[in-house]
């Protein structure tokens, strides 16, 4: 799919321009200084990105469950795989369509209230047929409506991380996206808990509950009065290349191949080194850590530069890798857990500025879209081996290098813009 050919007339100049005045003068009504950060949109930006959390916890937890209730053992693995490839494929086109119906209408609000509502339907609808027994023949229906909440999903999870470069200048961007890490590091660490919660109500009552939390999550996002924003400066900008594209996928598919053989293989080694403490909550501690860290970490990303900062990631998680196969020592491996964490913060924090800002600003939607594409082509992947060889920690070690050289590959062939405001190099 060759993005460059998206580009058509209702995006010439002279259109554009008609409708981000409007948008332009909305905002300058608002009083909002471009010199600081939207503080109460960030937060009910973080309160929403909760709530698709949750919701992506309860879904990842009952869809192999429901589908083997149901007569699809045999397909569980290989939905997974199917919509890993619709992530990589789907979310750099709704990434355009959303910075499309930015310049059209002013805001990406839209999207992001189709997509809301759509998931929540299919959430209340799954939970419905979940109460009774279906009749063979409708069956694959939940398959399909797995599927379709996926996509909906995808409609506005990359619209709604955009939305962070207009929350805050480029500059600031690290600062702005720790509390996003911060949200996240905290949901994931509760993982465990709300893992019990999750099986005691059982999936008609856990997807009811997902429902209700992305509307909540979304009701909190609206009440921070997300439509002030800060203006983008430029009216007009390039489409970026195919090339450029392909890179930035590219970098999204080598951090989602280390993050996915990390998250994979090495809890459960370390939780041999570290009996007392189970796989789960090793994985917990490594995410509360990151969202702790990128606290402290964003004014070394704003010193380094994104690209610099996500390479220095990427390098530490592969080098950490290698040293879990050679540690046997419980101390040890309580710092290697620290360590991921702090890893893991560092990427984290500094990936959403990177696909924010390695394309011009009006593209926002596209460069999060590419990225998160490419984490998305790595899930599929590395579900796909799975099927085939369990992924052991010699393997992880291994495809994480490879994934290191990757991304990073793709990081250094990128150059960015000179009215980059945010540090590259």
């Amino acid at each position: 799919m060759e993005i460059t050919n998206y580009v058509s007339e209702s995006d010439a100049p002279t259109s554009l321009t008609l409708h981000y005045r409007a948008s332009l003068r909305t905002s300058m009504r608002s009083r909002i200084s471009q010199s600081s950060i939207l503080w109460r949109q960030v937060w009910g930006l973080a309160a929403l990105l909760a709530a698709i959390i949750f919701s992506w916890m309860a879904y990842g937890f009952y869809q192999p469950r429901i589908l083997e209730k149901q007569g699809f053992t045999g397909i569980a693995s290989s939905l997974g795989i199917l919509q890993g490839l619709l992530g990589a494929l789907v979310e750099p086109y709704f990434g355009i369509v959303s910075d499309r119906v930015m310049r059209r209408v002013g805001s990406r609000l839209p999207m992001i209230a189709v997509g809301v509502t759509l998931a929540g339907i299919i959430f209340v609808v799954v939970s419905l047929l979940l109460e009774g027994e279906l009749p063979s023949g409708l069956r694959w229906l939940i398959p399909v409506l797995m599927t379709i909440w996926v996509m909906a999903m995808i409609v506005f999870r990359g619209p709604v991380i955009a939305l962070l470069m207009q929350f805050a200048p480029s500059a600031e961007l690290p600062q702005a996206n720790v509390i996003l890490v911060l949200i996240f590091g905290l949901v994931g660490a509760v993982g465990p808990l709300l893992g019990n919660l999750i099986q005691h109500l059982g999936a008609s009552l856990t997807f009811m509950l997902g429902a209700v939390v992305l509307i909540v999550g979304a009701l909190l996002f609206w009440s921070a009065k997300p439509q002030y924003t800060h203006p983008i400066e430029e009216i007009y900008q390039q489409l970026p290349t195919f090339l450029r594209s392909l890179l930035i996928f590219g970098v999204g598919l080598g951090a989602g191949l280390e993050v996915n053989l990390l998250l994979r293989p090495f809890p459960v080694l370390l939780h041999n080194i570290l009996p007392s403490i189970g796989t789960e909550y090793i994985t917990s501690g490594m995410l509360l850590v990151s969202g702790l860290s990128g606290l402290f970490l964003e004014r070394l990303i704003l010193r380094l530069g994104v690209k610099k900062a996500m390479k220095m990631s990427l390098g530490a998680i592969a080098i950490l890798m290698g040293l879990t196969l050679l540690t046997r020592n419980s101390g040890l491996a309580v710092g290697l857990v620290l360590a991921f964490g702090v890893a893991f913060g560092l990427l984290f924090t500094s990936q959403i500025p990177f696909a924010l800002t390695v394309v011009p600003p009006m593209w926002a939607g596209l460069g999060t879209g590419l990225y998160f594409g490419g984490m998305g082509a790595a899930t599929a992947l590395i579900s796909l081996l799975q099927q085939y060889n369990e992924i052991t920690p010699i393997i992880g070690f291994l495809g994480g290098a490879i994934a290191f050289l990757i991304a990073t590959s793709c990081l250094s062939a990128i150059r960015f813009s000179s009215n980059t405001r945010l540090p590259s190099a």
